[in-house]
């Protein structure tokens, strides 16, 4: 992705509308109150018809400030996992709940999308290196591992390589990673977000329908503060919610088997409580959990069998469970 292509991406990002003014409050005389010049118009019908008409112009220019949601073609659903803290597992999640749905049907087509812009973390943990060929429609084909087609920024830029863009730019390299790749036929797309509750949230969640979003949180306060925002940024933006995941809820010694509430104990289930959201299931903290992404072999491919990958498996059918029916 050369330098013309991201000036080419700038200016097709910018927003409609142009530098047109917003319209101005109109100015009172001298002396003249609040309330004196707000009585001779109370019953005026000339003055409701004005202010109707100044309320449909005002929705005409926000709706043009907004962009129109539309499906990614030749995918069902998306999904996307999030969390408002980073450092609480979120990509390893995201990568074991994909190989999680693929695995739960075989006869689902399942894809994942890194959109940590600044981070990219699913080509290490996928095991994927390399550049997308390009379609003869000028589209990114994904990178595809155990099954999954996967994109990220990672594959665009070299791997120590650090990404020091502005918003509009890093708005304008999710949108081409959305709409400028072929993914085929998917059941569901695992959209990856970055932390915090900004540009990409935004970006993502005005831009294609989402049929759910998953909150990754630990146990600990600090990490609960965050989570309990981006619940909230979802809501606002009328994005369901599907339900809360807590991560590395408790760690059980290998020796003795002792089981340590390294970052509190249930942490995330009362602020589901306090939500009125679902816990879709809790996540050991355990080192295979680790060792495994971090080797490119995440834990619900090479361990199948081991507590934490069922633990995978059952969120996987949680969320499931709790999708509308796709599209035909």
């Amino acid at each position: 992705m050369g330098a013309p292509a991201w000036r080419w991406a700038l200016r097709a990002a910018r927003l409609p509308g142009g530098g047109g003014r917003a319209p101005t409050a109109p100015r009172r005389g001298p002396g003249c109150g609040a309330a004196a010049c707000a009585a001779p118009f109370a019953d005026s019908a000339s003055s409701s018809s004005r202010d109707e008409a100044l309320m449909d112009k005002r929705a005409r220019i926000l709706s043009r400030g907004l962009p129109k949601q539309k499906p990614i073609e030749g995918v069902k659903q998306v999904v996307v996992l999030a969390s408002g803290k980073g450092g609480v597992g979120k990509s390893t999640t995201a990568v074991n709940i994909a190989l999680a749905l693929a695995a739960n049907d075989s006869t689902k087509e399942v894809g994942l999308l890194d959109a940590d812009i600044y981070g990219p973390s699913i080509p290490k943990m996928m095991n994927l290196k390399g550049n997308p060929e390009l379609t003869p429609k000028n589209l990114m084909r994904p990178l595809k591992n155990y099954g999954i087609a996967c994109m990220s920024m990672g594959f665009l830029v070299e791997e120590t390589a650090p990404v020091v863009w502005r918003g509009l730019m890093v708005m304008s390299a999710v949108e081409k990673l959305l709409r400028q790749v072929d993914w085929g036929q998917l059941d569901y797309l695992v959209i990856d977000m970055p932390p915090g509750t900004g540009d990409v949230q935004l970006s993502v969640s005005q831009n294609i329908p989402i049929a759910g979003a998953v909150i990754i949180s630990t146990p600990q306060d600090v990490a609960l503060l965050d989570a309990r925002k981006g619940a909230e940024m979802f809501r606002k933006v009328h994005v369901p919610v599907l339900g809360l995941v807590q991560n590395m809820s408790v760690f059980q010694c290998p020796k003795c088997k002792h089981e340590t509430h390294i970052f509190g104990a249930d942490g995330v289930r009362d602020l589901a409580k306090t939500l009125g959201l679902d816990i879709l299931g809790d996540i050991p903290l355990h080192v295979n959990i680790r060792e495994t992404c971090d080797s490119g072999q995440p834990v619900v491919i090479s361990q199948p069998q081991s507590d934490a990958a069922k633990a995978y498996l059952k969120i996987a059918m949680e969320i499931v469970r709790r999708l509308p029916v796709p599209p035909a």
